[in-house]
């Protein structure tokens, strides 16, 4: 594998399903994916810039280090499933 992060830029990728594969790394920028299902995936270290995440799903997924608007929310929302999960 290569050591260069995949680039996804300036494109429409709505309503794309992304399922049992690896994105660890990954950089989003400038893109739709609105609609999109990432399932059994790896998004280690991705990161999502300018990005439409309107309507996503992500089930089953490694999201350590996941950066979003320049914001690591992968501790957001393991303290939001944790919080859900003690109700």
């Amino acid at each position: 594998m290569s050591d260069k992060p995949n680039r996804l830029a300036g494109r429409n990728m709505g309503e794309t399903v992304f399922d049992n594969c690896s994105l660890a790394r990954s950089r989003f920028n400038n893109i739709n994916l609105a609609g999109t299902s990432f399932n059994d995936i790896n998004l280690k270290d991705a990161k999502f810039s300018n990005v439409n995440l309107s309507n996503v799903t992500i089930d089953d997924a490694n999201i350590e280090g996941l950066t979003i608007f320049g914001y690591d929310i992968s501790a957001l929302i393991h303290a939001e499933l944790n919080r859900k999960n003690s109700d």
